[in-house]
């Protein structure tokens, strides 16, 4: 077993997961808190480093694509204090620190662990039921449906509408975006039949947010949804099997195939518009059709 204790948490790798416990010191990040302990198994892992530097250091997990919920929801753009996967380590534990990355590469090694994505999750996401106010609503998911009840903040469109309710299974998608200098960040989900390219500000499906100390907690009701959305593996390959059982159209003339398949390609954008297809279905399902022309 490998063990190193810091105030920015404490890590456990006992040759089979690593237990990620985030420390008490009031550095340590709101979010990380809510968290709270994760068991992240050496299947997950693609890789791990320790970064030195000259007052501290950093050592860093490297998830495998599709393991997460938390970073297939927030794309990747968790920063340094949210990332439950990096610790923050003083320098007179570097070789602790170095030990720890050892440890862990080998058992990798040993596990003969492929480092390429995934096809299902091998985190469970945050547990629900759970609720945050962060920007212009209160968001709460009960792992059925998501309710929105909008702040005095939110805009006169979304508050006439009253507080919304999304039972799950209308969800395609869902977005977590933080603020970055002038713009403001946002929780966003895709719902069927529902434009989504409404700005946050005035679209009854998504939370702006403003840069304030709780936005990040929003990531977690992000992928406590995405965790109960079929994995985005599972959706290529319906969309691939929808490609494959399509019967093979009898073959015309060149110019009249080229003209179906043109209007092949509209049919499928007014389908996407619509929100019929998701991002995923769409490109693959447009791919298809620009390979026959």
């Amino acid at each position: 077993m490998a063990e190193i204790i810091q105030k920015d948490g404490t890590w456990v790798f006992d040759g089979d997961a690593l237990r990620l416990t985030p420390g008490r010191d009031k550095n340590v990040s709101l979010l990380r808190r809510e968290l709270g302990e994760l068991l992240v198994p050496l299947a997950a892992l693609a890789g791990i480093s320790f970064e030195q530097g000259k007052k501290s250091g950093r050592l860093r997990l490297r998830l495998r694509d599709g393991a997460d919920p938390l970073l297939h929801a927030t794309g990747g753009r968790l920063t340094e204090p949210h990332d439950p996967y990096q610790l923050l380590v003083e320098s007179d534990r570097y070789g602790v620190a170095e030990y720890f990355v050892d440890e862990v590469r080998n058992a990798l090694l040993l596990d003969q662990v492929p480092s390429g994505p995934v096809d299902a999750y091998l985190l469970p996401g945050p547990s629900v039921p759970l609720s945050v106010s962060a920007g212009d609503a209160v968001a709460s998911f009960d792992g059925e449906r998501v309710r929105l009840e909008w702040k005095w903040q939110a805009e006169d469109a979304k508050s006439a509408a009253g507080p919304r309710t999304l039972p799950l299974a209308d969800i395609t998608a869902v977005e977590w975006q933080p603020t970055v200098g002038l713009e403001n960040g946002h929780l966003r989900f895709t719902v069927r039949a529902a434009p989504s390219k409404v700005p946050p500000k005035y679209d009854p499906n998504a939370v702006e947010l403003w840069g304030f100390k709780k936005d990040p907690l929003m990531a977690l009701v992000a992928a406590a949804v995405q965790a109960r959305l079929p994995h985005p593996a599972a959706r290529a390959a319906q969309a691939d099997a929808r490609a494959a059982d399509e019967p093979p159209a009898p073959a015309p003339a060149a110019e009249d195939d080229h003209d179906a398949l043109l209007r092949r390609l509209r049919e499928l954008g007014e389908l996407h518009r619509s929100g019929v297809l998701t991002d995923e279905e769409f490109t693959l399902a447009k791919q298809a059709v620009l390979k026959r022309m």
